[in-house]
């Protein structure tokens, strides 16, 4: 099953927009379920739930590379757990930005593309402070998503962050979900994309990543069957030989 949506144009048209959105238990949202619905409704925005497309967290590789080939914008939507994203998108970064296709010698599919982080999180922003429980300002778990970004050659946008999803009233969830249909219905034209830097280059040196080793681990398991295929016949030999011997020993 998949819950892969588009609206309007196709999102290989000049700002195609790409939105992977991850939420373990739908139901219980108040902020990323609306703004799941939000950007299924405007035009020229792509939109997969990763939860429903994926129930069994076999993640199609091939077609979402093909996804994240069209966009011009790729946006990840997830409440933040324990200082991070979900599990299955955390897997989706992990199988889908490979290698060779998405960093690394030949891996160039996403650069000059923009990365977008639309997050919620449970507690308000004054809880992330040095003085407060979670010790440190948001921006400190920012890193990983920027320098994924980094590493690919994505250029990453300032993320958008609504704090205390639990407790914030009606009115607030509605003017950021409005908000948050607005920035993608007017990409690319967001005053303070002019004023940020084009990504750095991030070139992953050959030598520095060993060879593949699904594939070492596969010929090594291939190599272990066909010689344990090969000492059946053998094995079988001598156990019947030996089998032949005790019944006559004991006729």
């Amino acid at each position: 099953m998949t819950t892969t949506t588009s609206s309007g144009n196709p999102a290989g048209e000049s700002g195609g927009i790409y939105v992977i959105a991850a939420h373990p238990h739908w139901r219980d949202s108040r902020v990323n379920r609306r703004m799941l619905a939000a950007a299924r409704a405007v035009p020229g925005v792509e939109v997969c739930d990763l939860y429903g497309s994926y129930p069994d967290f076999a993640i199609d590789v091939e077609a979402e590379q093909a996804r994240l080939a069209k966009a011009r914008l790729v946006v990840l939507v997830h409440p933040i757990q324990w200082y991070s994203m979900p599990a299955l998108q955390k897997l989706w970064v992990d199988d889908v930005l490979s290698y060779g296709w998405a960093y690394g010698p030949g891996g160039t599919a996403l650069q000059g593309k923009d990365f977008w982080l639309v997050a919620t999180t449970g507690s308000p922003e004054s809880s992330y402070h040095p003085q407060n429980y979670h010790r440190y300002f948001f921006d400190a778990f920012l890193p990983p998503y920027e320098q994924t970004a980094a590493l690919c050659g994505m250029r990453f946008l300032p993320p958008l962050i609504f704090y205390g999803a639990r407790s914030a009233d009606e009115a607030e969830v509605m003017a950021h979900v409005e908000t948050y249909a607005q920035r993608l219905g007017s990409y690319p034209d967001w005053p303070e994309i002019e004023e940020i830097d084009a990504c750095i280059a991030c070139p992953v040196p050959e030598a520095d990543r060993p060879a593949d080793m699904g594939q070492v681990v596969s010929s090594t398991f291939h190599s272990a069957m066909t010689r344990s295929i090969a000492s059946i016949p053998a094995a079988n030999e001598a156990r019947n030989s030996d089998n032949d011997g005790n019944r006559e020993g004991t006729a």
